[in-house]
């Protein structure tokens, strides 16, 4: 990466610490996702005053009656995770007595006990049980050819890798992965680390493709991440993402992995009662260097009312990920959008609406969006998760103890087949970058049949043609595109972030009509963060509102582009906690040019009478100087790429 690279990294980091910005002050308000009274954890957080090694903050935690769970990520041994041996997980008050101990110790700065706060899964639990008992031949099957379909049992099953129209579903409508295949690219020396509960790492279909170097238990702190038993199979969730990316290919057991040469790592997390910003941290930040892509089926709760991200840790864990990490070629964190269906909005997840996650989307096997969807401005593109109306047209993957499963499903089942057709480019291109993905993922990505059920967000064209859907992003994941342009792709020019302008003189929004403000920018020209091509825009938005569920927000480009940055949330009845300085993030300007006028709509979807107030709004524009595909040749004048260089070279000849 660029030298430069730190710095517009850093900067929109200091607007994104969501503890202390973010809706209701981050951890403890209604906004920031914990519902009723505060709960506090037995992990501490250690700050020393100098840097200090593993064993000197190991022996100040046994002092004191505590576990050093090591270090933070990018904290240069100034901070450390401390787990008490005998405060109970959860408590509803500060323990001051082993706070106050902590901090006597002259080597330590400050100490904080970590708030507990919730963290789902994202998968939609079918009625029905799961298929466990198919029988499946553990004959391993004749040859491995790429140009055969996989022998395996339950390849006919999986029509998001091939759709030739089972239950209904429409012919061709998949990852297009065996074009990818014929390839010869099937995600060889790639490691995607699988952020769940989990991983049954014996089962049969994945302890080849086991990367156990690069595996770790953050719940039980082990190098074990298996799966904690539970008698309704509760933990199964990451074991099915697991194979979705990297079930091995004709070995007669279940079906086949999109990437299924690649290793998945297990990154067990997500199995306590409370989730805390360091444990979040460290998981976000464990082996980046052994780990390519980072894949994530979670989120804050998806129930329509909560406005939550990463905390602080977090949030550094994933900029060093993104900077450092991949020997500074960066990780690539891919994140499920979201199940709380039409009445939540992905942007109020800060997780999935961050600019340095790729937030997936999912369709069904017709082309519609599954009615748990969210819809969102930062949703990038779309996989698929169950079939139209049989549940066991479901993903169909790997299940625990060795068992298969048809059942898979909600945007859960999206972002891992994503993260296989990442793992895919890579094979390909070792040596691209986090962004370089983000802008195959957009050039790429095919409208292909994907619809709104309901008819309220249609295809649109931004200002340079590229297509994109409020619901879908930029299209459903071609992988054999992808591999084909990776394979010839030219890194991207550094990236910039240009603090654009801002309004912070407070105004009514006023029932019945809409509140306009608008930002005329230059977009730094003539400086060092000067941006002339647009990748991700953030309207970083103070408001409050009466009932904050109703308010709707819109971001208007100087090209005509019109983003929907908060829909209503028919949920949310919030009038204490508003929005904070929260980073609103569209995606649908990409490839534009930022300069010139920008227009901020805030408005009340209510028949009931609402009043607020809009209080500040800053613009942040990030994106080149440079045109991005300067150096690129499109193999067709019809392919996305060549229709986005015409219109930069048209634009530079004015």
């Amino acid at each position: 990466m660029a030298a430069a690279t730190w710095s517009w990294l850093l900067a929109p980091f200091l607007l994104l610490h969501w503890a202390s910005a973010g809706a209701g002050g981050g951890a403890g308000g209604a906004g920031a996702g914990l519902s009723g009274p505060a709960v506090f954890t037995s992990s501490f957080l250690v700050r020393f005053r100098r840097g200090v090694d593993n064993a000197f903050a190991h022996d100040v935690a046994d002092k004191y009656g505590f576990d050093n769970l090591g270090p933070l990520v990018g904290a240069d041994g100034h901070e450390y995770h401390f787990k008490h041996r005998t405060l109970p997980h959860a408590r509803s008050r500060r323990s001051l007595t082993h706070t106050r101990a902590l901090k006597s110790h002259p080597a330590v700065h400050t100490a904080v006990q970590q708030p507990g706060f919730k963290r789902v899964k994202r998968g939609l639990r079918p009625a029905v049980p799961a298929i466990h008992g198919m029988k499946f031949d553990l004959k391993v099957g004749e040859g491995n050819r790429i140009d055969e379909e996989p022998t395996d049992p339950y390849f006919p099953m999986q029509w998001y890798l091939k759709n030739t129209g089972q239950n209904g579903g429409k012919v061709r409508l998949d990852l297009n992965v065996q074009a990818a295949w014929a390839q010869g690219i099937t995600g060889k020396n790639v490691t995607t680390a699988i952020m769940d509960d989990g991983v049954d790492y014996m089962h049969p279909d994945l302890k080849f493709n086991y990367n156990a170097e690069a595996s770790y238990d953050f719940s039980s702190n082990d190098p074990f991440p298996y799966p904690r038993y539970t008698d309704d199979w509760f933990n199964s969730h990451g074991t099915r993402c697991a194979g979705e990316v990297a079930a091995a290919r004709d070995n007669g057991i279940c079906g086949v992995g999109v990437a299924y040469d690649s290793k998945i790592a297990g990154i067990r997390m997500l199995d306590q009662p409370y989730m805390t910003d360091l444990i979040e941290a460290n998981s976000m930040g464990h082996e980046p260097h052994k780990i390519h892509i980072y894949s994530a089926s979670w989120g804050p709760t998806d129930d329509g009312k909560t406005v939550d991200g990463p905390r602080n840790a977090t949030m550094r864990a994933i900029v060093q990920g993104v900077n450092e990490g991949r020997n500074g070629l960066g990780n690539i964190y891919v994140w499920a959008s979201g199940d709380g269906g039409e009445e939540d909005d992905c942007n109020c997840d800060g997780y999935a609406a961050s600019m340095w996650t790729i937030s997936i989307n999912s369709a069904i096997n017709d082309g519609q969006n599954a009615h748990y969807d969210e819809s969102c401005s930062s949703t990038l593109a779309s996989t698929f998760s169950n079939g139209a109306k049989d549940p066991n047209t479901g993903v169909a993957t790997t299940d625990l103890y060795g068992k298969c499963t048809t059942t898979h499903s909600g945007t859960s089942a999206a972002a891992p087949e994503a993260a296989g057709v990442f793992a895919l480019a890579l094979e390909a291109n070792p040596q691209l970058t986090w962004r370089d993905i983000q802008h195959l993922t957009v050039l790429t990505s095919k409208r292909n049949s994907l619809f709104d059920a309901k008819n309220r967000f249609h295809w649109t064209m931004n200002g340079v043609g590229l297509e994109f859907n409020h619901l879908f992003g930029f299209g459903v994941l071609d992988a054999g595109a992808m591999v084909t342009l990776s394979k010839q792709w030219h890194a991207v020019p550094p990236r910039y972030h240009c603090e654009a302008g801002e309004l912070t003189q407070p105004q009514a929004i006023v029932m019945g009509r809409s509140l306009f403000w608008e930002i005329k920018t230059d977009a730094c020209k003539g400086t060092d963060t000067e941006v002339n091509y647009l990748e991700h825009v953030q309207a970083v938005i103070s408001a409050n509102a009466s009932r904050r569920g109703d308010l709707e927000l819109f971001l208007t480009s100087p090209m005509g582009t019109k983003s929907m940055i908060l829909s209503r949330r028919a949920n949310d009845d919030d009038h204490r906690d508003g929005f904070t300085k929260w980073p609103f993030m569209t995606t649908h300007s990409w490839g534009e040019y930022p300069q010139g006028t920008w227009k901020l709509e805030a408005r009340f979807n209510s028949p009931q009478t609402r009043h607020g107030n809009l209080l500040e709004w800053s613009l942040v524009l990030h994106g080149t100087k440079e045109a991005p595909y300067r150096t690129l040749h499109p193999s067709s004048p019809h392919s996305k790429l060549a229709i986005v260089k015409k219109a930069h070279e048209d634009k530079k000849m004015k």
